[in-house]
């Protein structure tokens, strides 16, 4: 079940109806009813995967109540890396089987040697990325000693399926969200009010900026070799609008989903398209993922308080562990491996160079052009459908033809689209004008809002059920 999707307009009303009704009742009936809903949420795409959330639940309900009750520093251990070789072996398995199998068998016939090798049909899970990293951070924080276990296994399986942010997020901690299914919850009109505000601008994101765009981006990519440069600048400059708004849309109606039933989820993406260098960009963009890799990988390896050298081996290993992580394909690691890169250089040009901590206007626009095309630069990659394709379109782009036919540069859908989607863009950024969070003064304004973006909607939205683009992650 996509939240774009008819089933879902009548699966939210359902839920919120049965869920408050319950409000006056015992606190376990409400967090069974979210239980029961999301794993018919998850359930809708195909049943047989439930059980391995089923399994990721018991593992890690088990694992975080030994490691946190046991007195022996050995069995802590054992248990923890029961829990992380459970939920990484499940997550190496159903995504990175037959990458790693195939790219063993590239490497022998590279070298002039033949192996058969036993590949598996196997179906990637949605969400699994992102379920496995929160219930492994439930198990590592227990040994860190910076949470408590919990002996109540419904509100942590509602922890670990809660189907609003399931499938593609956030990432939660379970010091943040956990303690939230073991306090009732009130229905409170205005962040009701605010919840809706936020479902609506994310899907203003979705349907009106991300899936417009990707009309131009896949005509463009999809026929790269009659594209020439202005095209093809445009196609992977819409594609780096189109997943900002496609990814932070769909964590924009998690959060508002999530207010609607009385819990609060965290900001994942913070504008970050207005970074003004490159670690910048990534406190901005995919928060829960970029701070999950910082506690649970980056620190761990000694973060920065090793030698710069050191540092700047844990920084590539970062980035490119986050590549893998979004697919089992060498552009993401290739993607991945340029962000590290990235971060490498401007420390390094840090310690040469002191930059001017009071950024006039114009140099501050030209900070976040630069980094802006730095990261786009890097999307070539992930939206590539592999590394020769990528740099195709690198020596595409190199080849400057600019030569200016409209027909071309429009691609399949004629001008009037790609005007649309330049518009689009404008839309977003006129969209930062609104209160941080959307948190409006009043119900007035908030009505007012909702209307006004629904309204855009039906008018220059897309119509049609598309997939959230995280989802394959």
């Amino acid at each position: 079940m996509i939240f774009n999707s008819i089933t879902f307009l009548l699966f939210l009303p359902l839920v919120f109806i049965l869920y408050w009704s319950l409000k006056d009742k015992r606190l376990v009936y409400q967090n069974a009813l979210l239980l029961i809903s999301s794993y018919v949420f998850y359930g809708w795409w195909d049943w047989r995967f439930l059980g391995l959330i089923a399994f990721s639940t018991i593992v890690d309900f088990i694992t975080g109540r030994v490691i946190s009750k046991s007195e022996s520093k050995r069995k802590k251990k054992a248990y923890l890396f029961i829990s992380v070789f459970s939920n990484l072996g499940l997550l190496g398995f159903f995504k990175y089987y037959n990458f790693f199998v195939s790219s063993f068998e590239q490497m022998l016939l590279d070298l002039g040697l033949s192996f058969d090798t036993w590949t598996l049909q196997i179906i990637l899970p949605i969400g699994i990325s992102f379920y496995t990293f929160q219930t492994l951070s439930y198990t590592i924080d227990i040994y860190k000693g910076r949470i408590k276990h919990t002996n109540d296994f419904l509100s942590f399986a509602v922890f670990v399926s809660f189907f609003p942010q399931l499938v593609a997020g956030p990432i939660e901690r379970a010091s943040h969200l956990l303690p939230q299914f073991h306090k009732k919850r009130n229905f409170e009109y205005n962040d009701a009010i605010n919840g809706l505000s936020l479902i609506a601008y994310g899907f203003f994101k979705k349907i009106v900026i991300a899936d417009r765009l990707a009309i131009y981006v896949n005509s463009v990519f999809s026929d790269i070799d009659n594209a020439n440069t202005i095209s093809l600048i445009l196609g992977v400059t819409f594609f780096s609008f189109q997943i900002y708004a496609d990814f932070s849309g769909y964590s924009l109606i998690a959060r508002g989903v999530s207010k609607l039933l009385g819990f609060d989820l965290m900001v994942n993406f913070n504008r970050p398209y207005l970074a003004t260098n490159i670690p910048d960009f990534w406190r901005r963009w995919h928060i829960s993922l970029s701070t999950w890799f910082r506690d649970y990988l980056y620190i761990p390896l000694g973060g920065n308080r090793v030698s710069l050298l050191r540092n700047y081996n844990n920084l590539l290993i970062v980035f490119l562990v986050s590549g893998l992580w979004h697919g089992a394909n060498w552009t993401f690691v290739v993607w991945g491996g340029l962000h590290g890169i990235y971060q490498i250089i401007y420390i390094q040009s840090k310690r040469l160079f002191k930059f001017n901590q009071q950024e006039n206007f114009i140099l501050k626009m030209f900070n976040i052009i630069f980094v802006f095309s730095l990261v786009t630069f890097t999307w070539i990659f992930f939206r590539a459908e592999n590394v020769q394709q990528a740099f195709q379109i690198i020596n595409k782009l190199l080849e400057f033809n600019f030569s200016f036919n409209l027909a071309q540069i429009s691609a399949e859908k004629g001008p009037f689209n790609l005007l649309l989607s330049i518009f689009s863009i404008i839309l977003l950024y006129a969209s930062y004008l609104l209160p941080k969070n959307l948190d409006f003064k009043n119900e007035r304004q908030s009505v007012l809002f909702n209307t006004i973006t629904i309204l855009i909607i039906f008018l220059i939205g897309v119509n049609g059920k598309t997939e959230f683009i995280y989802f394959q992650f």
